[in-house]
Parts: C-alpha cells; structure tokens; sequence
C-alpha cells in the first residue's frame, strides 16, 4: 500500500497493511538529529529572530525541503502543512532588554522558554482592551459575505503547494487549520474565561462570528487540494475539560459540527488535534470527527477505553506518550506501543503518533525505537510478541 492507502483505510476503520504513523508537530530538534543539519522549521526563538532579520525566504525554504525529507527519512504516512508567512512579510522586532527578555511597541513583554525556547508572553500591557459587544461582532457577521476567502496561489500556501505537488501521489497531505473551541473573550486570561459565565450571549456571538469565518474557508481548503484538515484547538486540561461540557455542547459543537459538515461535502477528511481529558465530550467528538489526534495518557485518556468506547466512530491517532519520547527510555516506548497495538490498532482506525506532538527533548533513540515498533509490530494482522 502506498502512505496515503494506509491513511485513508485507517480512517475508513479498514485494517491497512501496516500501522499509519503520523505527526501534527515536529519541533527542530527532531529534524536536527534525523537529517543531520540545522533547520529553521519550527525553530522557535531562532525562527523568529530569522523573520525579523529579514530571511523569509530562507526559513520557508527549510520548510520546502526538511519538512518533506523527515516524512520520507522516517518513513511517515502524513505530511502535516500550513499557511507560510507571505513573500513580503517583515516584522516589526521586538527590543531586546536582556537574554531573555523582549518588549513590543505596545508595552508588553515576553521571554524566551527556558523549555521549549519559545517567546513567550510574560506580562501583556492591557490598557486600552476593548471589549466586544453583540453590536460590534453581528456587525463583522454582517460583513463576512464581502470578506475575501484568500487566494490559492497566494505565496502564504507554498508550503502546502509544494507538498501536494511533490508528494500528494504517495502521502495524505493534512493541513493544519484554526479551530473554534471555549469562545472566551477579556483582557486577561481569567477575564476570558468568566466571560463564558457571565457573559454568555456574547459568547455565544463569538462562536458565530469564528464557526461562520471558519467554514468559509473550507473551499479555499479544498482548492489546495489537501486529503484532510486538522483543526488545532484544545478542550481539555491534565484534569478536565477547559470548561462545562454544557458550554461546549450549547457554544462550541454546533459550529465544529457544521465545519465537519461543510468540509465532507468538499471531499475532505477532518482530523481532530485536542490535549486534555476529554471523556465528558467524547461521544460528540466521535460523531463528528474522523479522527481524534493526540490523546493524552497521562490525562487520563486510555486508548484502549476509547478504542471500546467509541473505535466503530472515529479513527483513534496516538498511543506514544509525549512524556516517554523526551524524558522515557526505549523500553518505556515499546511499552507504550504494545499497549497502543495490542488494544487500538486490530480491526483498523488506528494511526500511531504521539500522544502530543516530537517537542523540542524528544530523544533520537525513542524515535527510531517509535519506527521499530510500528516496522516490527504494526504488520496486520497484528500480532505482538509475547502476547
């Protein structure tokens, strides 16, 4: 079977030849220690600084080439993609006021990651926040309609256009998109999510205006040529949902809904990336998507539960614990793959990927052993050894 076969017969619940294996995101370490140079795909602060010296082209050229030689270096089904920063784009930086530390014209600041070696927001000036009202978001949703969906050929899809071109006969090619999930709004992160109690019609007119420009963009989607989407929205923390499963239900479902609607009568598969414990929502989850992607064991998601619970509705992609691959040993790998194999993978919709994403610490040798697994163990029928 050629990659993208394997695909689609995971997510048609059909047993392929051998396990897909499929990653949202690979940080540049990843690319680094398999392809034995640097890259500036996802290179957080690195990338960054790139932009704002003026080498767009250069970053997005790493894109063209790494992202594509790490699917075929590691022998992946899925070639995930998205919109690139356009031909003229030069951003403003940002003051440096020490090794860390970075402040924008607004007044707010942000560090560098320690961890992950992202710039992250520190302490965001909010003076002059805004709040929406439900005249000022159904005046936007008046104007949808006159708002332009976005070109094709617009130098921003080359990444996606270079995919398709070079590898579209052999691989699925998913293009991560945005996403609707708790539809908060305030100047701080608590303001965003008391709004939901306490001002739940603008709330809810938020997820019109998002759900509405959402599936807008599902034509442009399909005119790229993609197999499937990926909405990148998380609902759950480590310990529950975000917020009330009553508020998902009542605000944010019927948007996702008709977003996986609209993109099926378009031909495309919509593969869900959502962290956190889920279970209070995963009924309609699985009515709605064709895959669910990164299902956090250490949230308390256990595949093989979900695999009894909902396997028949929606395509299972995961089973690799994210934690395992930075600071886990081989055998904790193999562990989580005869687990995953053993209970998600017979009867077909499964895809082995990991439980979050290949971060920045993901350990060569537990990638490699990531690929051992799914050469060894993922051929169907699936027979693990010792079992």
């Amino acid at each position: 079977m050629l990659s993208r076969e394997r695909v689609f017969a995971a997510l048609e619940h059909q047993e392929p030849d051998i396990i897909p294996w499929g990653e949202h995101s690979i940080d540049y370490n990843v690319y680094e220690d398999i392809l034995g140079r640097e890259t500036f795909v996802q290179a957080k602060m690195k990338e960054t600084q790139a932009y704002w010296d003026g080498r767009r082209d250069e970053v997005v050229a790493c894109y063209l080439r790494d992202r594509l030689e790490l699917v075929r270096a590691l022998e992946m089904d899925i070639v995930p993609v998205g919109r690139v920063p356009g031909k003229d784009y030069r951003p403003q930086p940002m003051k440096k006021l020490d090794e860390e530390t970075y402040i924008d014209d607004h007044g707010s600041l942000y560090r560098v990651s320690s961890t992950t070696h992202d710039l992250m927001p520190y302490r965001i000036n909010t003076a002059g926040y805004t709040p929406p009202t439900l005249e000022s978001l159904q005046e936007q949703i008046d104007r949808l309609d006159n708002e332009p969906v976005g070109d094709p050929n617009d130098s921003g899809w080359e990444l996606v256009q270079h995919a398709v071109r070079e590898m579209k006969s052999t691989h699925f090619i998913m293009l991560l998109c945005g996403d609707l999930t708790f539809p908060g709004f305030g100047a701080t992160e608590e303001e965003f999510w008391m709004s939901l109690l306490t001002e739940p019609e603008i709330c809810r007119k938020i997820a019109e205006l998002q759900g509405k420009r959402l599936i807008r963009q599902i034509p442009l989607f399909a005119q790229l040529a993609v197999d499937g989407i990926m909405p990148c929205g998380d609902l759950g923390s480590s310990s529950g949902l975000l917020a009330s499963p009553k508020i998902y239900r009542e605000m944010v479902y019927p948007w996702n809904k008709a977003l996986v609607a609209t993109a099926h009568r378009y031909g495309l598969k919509v593969l869900k990336h959502c962290c956190g414990y889920v279970w209070e929502v995963i009924d309609e989850l699985a009515e709605i998507y064709d895959a669910y992607e990164a299902i956090q064991a250490s949230g308390g998601m256990d595949i093989k539960r979900l695999k009894e619970r909902v396997g028949e509705q929606i395509c299972l992609w995961g089973g690799i614990w994210h934690e395992h691959i930075i600071s886990g040993s081989v055998e904790d790998i193999r562990a989580d793959a005869r687990y995953a194999f053993a209970n998600a993978a017979p009867g077909g919709g499964y895809i082995m990927g990991s439980s979050h994403s290949l971060a920045v610490g993901a350990k060569p040798e537990n990638l490699l052993a990531m690929k051992r697994c799914r050469d060894e163990w993922g051929v169907y029928p699936i027979r693990i050894p010792g079992d």
